[in-house]
């Protein structure tokens, strides 16, 4: 291929990249879109999902090209008893994402299998030594944790099953908190994509990032057991872990990413939930807004980008200190016990924490009542610096993905 021009240049093809070219696509047909992607395809290997009520305005349209399942309401249980939530539920796959992608802009303007050797802002330069001239640049491309900031990290690994016989689930179960607590709160998640077909992903709110993935898989086939479900067949499998975030330096993160005049976004701008991780809901929001821009320039996308997930950092402190009291004041087998009376609270309290828009009486129920954790250690936590674990990743880290 000769080296080539874009209006704006899409780093990453995951979530956040793929969103952004959804959104400008619909919205911007005039511009031209460049995506361009290390990996093999766009989306990597994941299942994204969300509740509707995370949707920002305009968000319907753009996403539903990209849901593979739907349900109308989904499920938790605990040790003290099991919870139906009337709230829709819908998951997204990698698949959706690169056909819808792939649909929506220019045969030519998706490279995949491409090794970025330098950046600027207004040229990108390939590992082959092609170059691409781009009126604005956009970063896109993840994060190896977060560096600067500290807390904990949920981790998973899932499995697509086909059973021998229907699994009998009618609805997700969202967090299944009744199994053996390991390595801080454990839960099991379930999705059922059909009568013979459920996605199961053994889930941790863990201290460490390192996924066991050969324990981690012996877990999943004794809760499918204890189900009652033989498995004819592992379909599929993804495993990663996702930082929640306790407290952190912002200035010194974006310095860490930063280049002159380059938009960054998705968990390479810290665009996630503190302490969910989920980054779904921010990533839509961000592409529709970004699409919305007068000046698509490069020098203009990167102060309104820095200005957004800046305003971003400033809303989630209620999120980061809920972190913090999981992470410092709960004993990790007990943690689970915070969630279980979470989960005990209003629905549409409930759709509002993990849309991140949670109220003032919200953030009192939620730290009122009796407390999950002892009330002066959880004080002194707040208004101390807690003993956080840094948000780095080993050398190698393991894949990183949004399977919420």
């Amino acid at each position: 291929m000769d080296d080539r021009s874009a209006d704006i240049a899409v780093l990453g093809g995951g979530l956040a990249g793929g969103l952004i070219a959804l959104a400008l696509a619909r919205l911007r047909p005039e511009l031209r879109v460049l995506v361009i992607e290390r990996g093999d395809r766009l989306g990597g290997n994941h299942v994204w999902s969300f509740f509707a009520t995370d949707l920002p305005e305009g968000g319907t349209a753009l996403v539903e090209p990209l849901i593979a399942a739907r349900w109308d309401d989904y499920e938790v249980r605990f040790p003290r008893g099991r919870r139906q939530l009337r709230t829709p539920y819908h998951s997204i796959t990698s698949e959706r994402l690169d056909a819808a992608v792939r649909t929506a802009l220019p045969i030519d303007a998706v490279l995949c299998g491409c090794e970025i050797a330098d950046v600027t802002a207004n040229r990108i330069t390939l590992g082959d030594g092609r170059t691409i001239e781009a009126g604005a640049v956009i970063d896109a491309r993840g994060s190896a944790g977060l560096p600067h900031m500290a807390g904990g990290w949920q981790k998973f690994l899932g499995q697509l099953i086909r059973t021998t016989t229907p699994h009998g689930l009618e609805r997700p179960i969202v967090m299944d908190g009744t199994v053996a607590q390991h390595d801080g709160y454990r839960f099991v998640y379930c999705l059922p994509f059909s009568a013979n077909e459920v996605f199961v992903e053994d889930t941790y709110y863990a201290d460490g990032p390192e996924v066991d993935a050969p324990l981690l898989r012996e877990r999943i086939a004794a809760y499918c057991a204890d189900a009652g479900w033989q498995v004819a067949e592992v379909l599929g499998e993804e495993s990663g872990c996702l930082p929640v975030v306790g407290s952190g330096d912002w200035e010194a993160f974006r310095a860490e990413h930063e280049m002159p005049d380059v938009a960054l976004a998705g968990v390479r701008a810290g665009l996630l939930h503190p302490l969910t991780g989920y980054s779904f809901p921010l990533a839509l929001a961000f592409a529709l807004d970004l699409a919305q821009q007068k000046d698509v320039s490069g020098g203009a996308l990167a102060v309104w980008s820095r200005g957004w997930a800046g305003q971003h950092w400033r809303a989630g402190g209620f999120y980061r200190m809920l972190t913090k009291m999981l992470f410092a004041t709960a004993a990790p087998h007990l943690r689970f016990v915070v969630l279980q009376r979470f989960y005990r609270l209003n629905a549409a309290l409930i759709e509002r924490f993990y849309a991140g828009k949670s109220t003032l009486a919200d953030r009192v129920r939620v730290l009122t009542g009796k407390p999950p954790v002892p009330f002066f250690k959880a004080i002194g936590t707040v208004l101390g610096e807690p003993a956080l674990n840094p948000l780095t990743l080993p050398e190698r880290p393991p894949q990183t993905g949004a399977p919420r």
